[in-house]
């Protein structure tokens, strides 16, 4: 059963609304834009860059690396993510708190990785964006909501697995609709959190490089609305659930430790051992160099520190995406049901590829070959593939 401790901070709302207002108040004056470099800005408003600036958006790392790694995402996270999402709902038997966790963050992640293609395009041509706002808008607002969506779900689904380590007979009082009600209120506080992103300017002409930037250029009005935004996004997104799901696997792991286990269990707990492993690889190499980055970004920024670290947030940042791909085997390891499914389904599709190329290349006049195959066909339709 998820109880309140599982629900998603109400801050969200709260930091979302205080930055919309400040956002809406500073349209009319200059554009504001929450992310990326900062360049001077002279008496008439146009944009000075530096040397570090143009070096940065210029580099092989936002033209080569930064595409390359948002195309393994693409490939990888769309096809797995959306057979997550047909597993949970058309094969898997039996609904569970954590599995409708597990479908929403899946969710989560189709919705991201729908939009990677853009974000491909914006850095092979030089992250140039030719687009329009509107689109440059949803692509920033649904990479931060993934985000943080992700990073909750993943944290209930370890207080639940925690739970019901801890107090077996939880099992008997748990509650679909308690779990599915907080998945909604993670998808409304997300999205309410990201609607600053949605109502201010994400892109900017930059005419020095001849190229219209998404989100990845600034100018200096506002850092404070935008650097208090974010500073509280990463600390409400992600220091606090960081600090559950800490509580949670510490909890974990002192309950197997002192527990009398038999061989059977012994072998049960290697699971919860897996979960931990598996989160805390998604945390250090998805969440925590992003937000940590992000945090030090945007400190900088409002000391007014010279800030030579961009090269490093937006990498790390592009590691975020990698949520997307590593999610499934969250599933894996947490979903005896999924498992299973993903097993049937792999291996049935491998019998008949080799059935039909085996049938195909035999001699077809002979007819008991013909007469096996449509035997063995038969069989395989009414098998539980």
């Amino acid at each position: 059963m998820m109880t309140e401790s599982c629900r998603p901070p109400a801050l969200f709302l709260f930091v979302a609304l205080l930055a919309s207002a400040h956002c809406s108040g500073a349209l009319s004056n200059s554009s504001v834009k929450f992310k990326g470099l900062t360049p001077k800005i002279n008496v008439s408003g146009m944009l000075v860059f530096n040397p570090e600036v143009e070096e940065v958006l210029k580099s092989k790392l936002t033209t080569v690396f930064l595409p390359l790694v948002y195309i393994i995402v693409f490939v990888v996270g769309l096809p797995t993510n959306a057979m997550a999402i047909w597993i949970f709902v058309f094969r898997s038997k039996k609904k569970s708190p954590a599995t409708i966790c597990m479908t929403s963050l899946a969710l989560s992640d189709l919705l991201f990785v729908i939009w990677i293609p853009l974000k491909i395009a914006y850095h092979l041509k030089g992250n140039d964006w030719t687009y329009g706002e509107v689109l440059c808008r949803v692509l920033v607002g649904f990479f931060y909501g993934n985000m943080y969506s992700s990073i909750l779900f993943i944290t209930c689904i370890s207080v639940h697995r925690c739970w019901r380590i801890v107090d077996p007979l939880l099992v008997r009082r748990e509650d679909n609709r308690i779990a599915l009600a907080i998945s909604c209120a993670i998808f409304l506080l997300t999205w309410l959190a990201t609607i600053p992103l949605y109502m201010c300017d994400q892109t900017v002409g930059v005419s020095e490089l001849h190229i219209t930037a998404c989100h990845d250029v600034t100018k200096s009005s506002d850092i404070k609305t935008a650097g208090g935004y974010f500073l509280s996004m990463g600390v409400i997104g992600f220091i606090v659930p960081s600090v559950i799901c800490v509580v949670a696997y510490i909890r974990m792991v002192w309950h197997l430790k002192n527990s009398v286990m038999d061989e059977k269990a012994a072998k049960r707990r290697q699971k919860p051992v897996v979960l931990i492993i598996t989160v805390l690889i998604m945390f250090l190499v998805c969440f925590t160099p992003s937000n940590i980055m992000l945090l030090i970004h945007y400190g900088l920024l409002l000391r007014g520190s010279p800030n030579t670290s961009y090269g490093f947030y937006i990498t790390a940042l592009c590691f975020a995406s990698l949520n997307s791909c590593m999610d499934p085997l969250l599933y894996y390891f947490v979903s005896k049901d999924f498992r299973h499914n993903v097993r049937n389904t792999l291996i049935c599709r491998s019998v008949r590829t080799v059935e039909r190329v085996r049938v195909y290349f035999s001699p077809l006049k002979n007819s008991k070959t013909s007469n096996s195959y449509n035997s063995n066909s038969t069989n395989t339709e009414s098998s539980s593939c």
